[in-house]
């Protein structure tokens, strides 16, 4: 080697996982054949664990990501990739077979999360502080975990961020013409410890799963505001649901803002998330709801999903809506060090109530609306188009990753009950006042047959031209349509978003959502604004039952699914 020219050397580089069976260095070559089934969803490739169990089935994948993104005759060689996960039952086998085969790929280096474990935010930051060329996010979010349960891996980009559709749908097509993978015959890393260690020739380094993400944080908030907040007597209850945002969360609420030891429940990430259904909303956080509306409740209740990118925030007695949470911090950001100077502009996705297109309208910022998925604020962030996103499903998040950030989000409420002295319910009840409240709810019909989902809503699509003018359970319908997005920064469109049925002050929209992994979820999202504040303490599902009952029969939902309510309101 110390012979070569440049040039020869170089070639070597690029083609290494070619020749390293030549130098003595062990890379098998595997004989597969495709799985049908590996067309991934918004949020990356989900299925039940017994799934990815099947020989060669996440190796698949693997290749074939590695494949998209290098091209098939090409090596990794000269750069990062970022490993982690939420702790979910068969992340520490996938780890290590995607570490072998990163080092047959030629990767120069693969940064793996301590414990296997990386929040999807910290993910972000550490490819965007670190310069890697992207990060393998081993997650199903908010579905169940265990033996028993759901897994999941998605790609992440050099901006930290999803990948966009050009790249997972042609993973998916090369998926489907894939004749072999490649990994090296090595012996698995020792991951539970930080330290560096080798691969063929790729460095493996096992880092601390906290560090990056809290150098990020620090620059966007006011630490020193909020351990005096904290001094003062101010408590909060944080339920990390036993996945991965516990040790950030008590590395940053316990150790560095000094609330009180214990302030952080269900902690320790749990292959099976201790039984937990991992998703932040008052259906599966219940002892944190009952918790907060108990006399003994503390300031603020919060908590996050399987990995850490999603949020609910609560006050004392009192539930947050993520629409309106997303509309809170757009009204006040600008009393964050991060956000001092302004938001450029916010974005929200499609469902998402239009509580912050008026926070916007009132700031003189754009607000963009985009379909459900967080890789479509990424376009917008990157070209500084907006500072702030957030969509319906408990996900909020600003320019500082490309993800959406659980904890970014409880530390914005609590830094801003810190510098306005407000409380939780003050500061949503501030906004009612100055924009209107909007209702907003979701109900959502689960494990429909998929094929009754698609008849559903093909239904619908082929009667939009005859919907307006009509008249359903007491409410005119003004327009629908199929929401459809052209990207303003780079001109790719996205149609069949979901149906929009609009009223006066009101619409429902339908859509089949993209994370679950058996039979069809259809969503139903049902908003009602009231600018009257007297009106703003109605209960919510008694001020959206007309909508509730429009939808029923706006979609034949009973007559078609056999379903006469939704499986959870949230």
């Amino acid at each position: 080697m110390a012979q070569l020219d440049g040039v020869h050397r170089a070639w070597m580089r690029r083609n290494a996982w070619q020749i390293c069976t030549l130098l003595g260095m062990t890379i098998l070559s595997i004989p597969t054949t495709p799985f049908a089934d590996q067309s991934p969803g918004t949020s990356g490739l989900r299925k039940r664990v017994s799934v990815f169990q099947q020989s060669h089935y996440l190796e698949n994948y693997v290749q074939a990501l590695f494949d998209v993104v290098w091209g098939e005759n090409q090596s990794a060689a000269g750069q990062t990739l970022v490993l982690g996960g939420d702790g979910r039952f068969y992340n520490d086998v996938a780890i290590q077979t995607i570490i072998k085969m990163a080092a047959a790929r030629g990767y120069a280096r693969v940064l793996v999360g301590q414990h296997g474990w990386l929040s999807t935010p910290a993910t972000s930051a550490v490819i965007r502080r670190r310069g890697a060329s992207g990060g393998i996010v081993l997650s199903a979010s908010h579905n169940p975990g265990g033996p028993d349960g759901d897994f999941g891996i998605k790609y992440n980009i050099a901006n930290g961020g999803s990948a966009p559709e050009r790249i997972t749908e042609a993973v998916f097509a090369r998926s489907q013409e894939i004749s072999s993978y490649r990994m090296a015959d090595s012996p698995d890393v020792p991951i539970n410890r930080i330290g560096q260690f080798r691969v063929v020739d790729t460095a493996v380094e096992v880092i601390d799963s906290v560090e990056d993400h809290l150098a990020v944080l620090r620059a966007c908030f006011d630490f020193d505001a909020m351990r005096q907040l904290f001094a003062r007597g101010f408590r909060m209850r944080y339920d990390a649901m036993s996945a991965v945002g516990g040790p950030c969360a008590r590395a940053i609420l316990e150790a560095e803002l000094g609330a009180p030891a214990g302030t952080v429940v269900n902690a320790e990430p749990l292959p099976d998330f201790g039984g937990h259904h991992p998703d932040p909303n008052p259906v599966h956080a219940q002892e944190l709801v009952r918790h907060m509306m108990s006399d003994s409740a503390p300031d603020l209740g919060a908590a996050s999903d399987g990995d850490a990118d999603r949020n609910m925030i609560l006050g004392r007695g009192f539930v947050v809506s993520p629409s309106d949470s997303l509309a809170v911090i757009a009204a006040w950001a600008h009393l964050l060090p991060g956000y001092k100077s302004g938001i450029r502009g916010v974005a929200r996705s499609m469902p998402t109530s239009t509580a912050v297109d008026r926070v916007a309208k009132a700031l003189n910022v754009p607000c963009f609306e985009t379909p459900t998925g967080w890789k479509f604020f990424g376009n917008l962030l990157d070209a500084g188009e907006i500072t702030l996103c957030g969509e319906e499903s408990y996900g909020t998040s600003s320019d500082h990753v490309r993800e959406k950030d659980g904890l970014w989000a409880i530390l914005c409420w609590i830094n801003l009950v810190a510098v306005t002295g407000k409380s939780v319910e003050e500061l949503v009840r501030d906004l009612w006042r100055t924009h209107g409240r909007c209702f907003y709810s979701r109900h959502d019909y689960e494990g429909v047959d998929s094929g009754v989902a698609n008849q559903l809503m093909q239904s619908l699509r082929e009667r939009l031209p005859t919907l307006a003018g009509q008249v359903f359970a007491g409410r005119s319908i003004l327009s629908a349509d199929d929401f459809a997005y052209s990207d303003p920064v780079d001109g790719s469109t996205s149609e069949r978003q979901g149906i929009r049925v609009l009223m006066d002050g009101a619409r429902v929209v339908f859509r089949l959502s993209g994370t679950g992994t058996s039979g069809a979820t259809l969503r139903v999202y049902l908003e009602q604004f009231e600018p009257e504040v007297t009106r703003h303490d109605m209960p919510l599902q008694e001020a959206l039952a007309p909508l509730a009952q429009l939808a029923q029969e706006v979609a034949q939902i009973h007559t078609l699914t056999g379903r006469s309510a939704p499986s959870v309101i949230v």
